[in-house]
């Protein structure tokens, strides 16, 4: 019998970029975590303040259940 040969057209190369030479895209907001995360306390921040100026017994229970809702966050990631 003889062995199959498989036509060099039909053999699929693929290409990888080489480390450090990944291509421009402008949807991509890179080196931007530090301002997400300076917005996201500043939000946190207001939103304990306007709860604090409407009730405090309101105030304290938002932020126990931000606190219990972080903890069991971190808990599940690390599980």
């Amino acid at each position: 019998m003889k062995p199959l040969s498989i036509p060099k057209t039909h053999i699929q190369t693929r290409q990888i970029p080489a480390e450090g030479t990944t291509p421009k895209d402008e949807l991509i907001a890179k080196n931007w975590q530090r301002e997400q995360y300076i917005g996201i306390t500043i939000l946190f921040i207001s939103l304990i303040a306007a709860v604090g100026f409407l009730s405090r017994r309101f105030e304290y229970a938002v932020l126990l259940a931000l606190i219990l809702s972080i903890a069991l966050i971190v808990l599940f990631i690390n599980l």
